[in-house]
């Protein structure tokens, strides 16, 4: 059966347009205001912050019940602070003379 000369091309065509919008330029995005900017900074890390204080006391609560699972002796850590998480200083090699 011969197919028409138009679904011969249809498929390569299809694969032209397609190529060709997936190169097309986006506009350049708009400025952002340093005010606004600062102000979203802050935001996230408070938002980082309380999310990182909620895995603490759910690792908490997690480290409790296997421990009671276990029958090992449970130590109060709800009135204990957490700990923020600093990267550690990276190691600097030794000069050499």
């Amino acid at each position: 059966m011969k197919a028409p000369g138009f679904w011969k091309w249809l498929p390569a065509l299809l694969v032209g347009c397609t190529v060709s919008l997936s190169f097309a330029k986006l506009p350049a995005p708009p400025p952002v205001d340093p005010a606004k900017a600062a102000e979203a900074k802050q935001k996230a890390a408070e938002s980082a912050k309380k999310g990182a204080e909620a895995l603490a006391r759910a690792q908490d609560r997690v480290v409790e019940r296997y421990k009671k699972e276990k029958g090992m002796p449970v130590a109060a850590v709800a009135d204990k602070p957490v700990a923020s998480a600093k990267p550690a200083a990276p190691a600097t090699p030794a000069k050499k003379k």
